[in-house]
């Protein structure tokens, strides 16, 4: 198979007092009342009809402030095991996609106010999906080497 280049165009930024990914925190689980702002661009606005029903949505971004080199194994914060990138959810990866599960507390026009918000102020918006449990939750999963390293990261049984 050949490489194919991909590319996105934003529609949107997304809003935070966060300045630089060194302030952070580690995840949207650590954000609970971190709130932000999505802003969607002008001809994206229509796209957002009817999401105001839905208690939280799906982020899809750029992670555009991601140093350039990427190693295949790292060392995550959660343990001091090298770890390959791919059972990790460190930011450093091949495409710098990111993603995250939000609170939606208020649509006004092309803007989404959001809680738990863990992206650096400017972050391009890629695109919006709306969170539903009967889809986006799993009752069969494990989290593999999470389990020994983080009581937060279990799966419901």
């Amino acid at each position: 198979m050949t490489a194919t280049t991909i590319s996105y165009e934003p529609i949107g930024v997304i809003r935070s007092e966060f300045t630089n990914a060194d302030e952070l925190p580690k995840q949207t689980a650590d954000a609970d009342g971190v709130t932000g702002r999505v802003e969607l661009f002008e001809e994206y606005a229509a796209g957002l009809t009817d999401i105001d029903g839905f208690s939280h949505v799906i982020l899809i971004y750029a992670l555009h402030q991601v140093e350039e080199s990427i190693s295949l194994r790292q060392t995550p914060s959660a343990d001091d095991t090298e770890r390959g990138v791919f059972a990790t959810r460190s930011p450093r990866r091949p495409n710098a996609i990111g993603f995250a599960v939000v609170g939606l507390a208020d649509v006004e026009g092309r803007v989404l106010t959001i809680d738990g918000v863990d992206m650096v102020d400017g972050t391009p918006l890629l695109d919006v999906k709306p969170f539903v449990p009967a889809i986006d939750t799993r009752e069969d999963c494990t989290v593999g080497w999470l389990e020994d390293v983080d009581p937060h990261c279990e799966c419901d049984e």
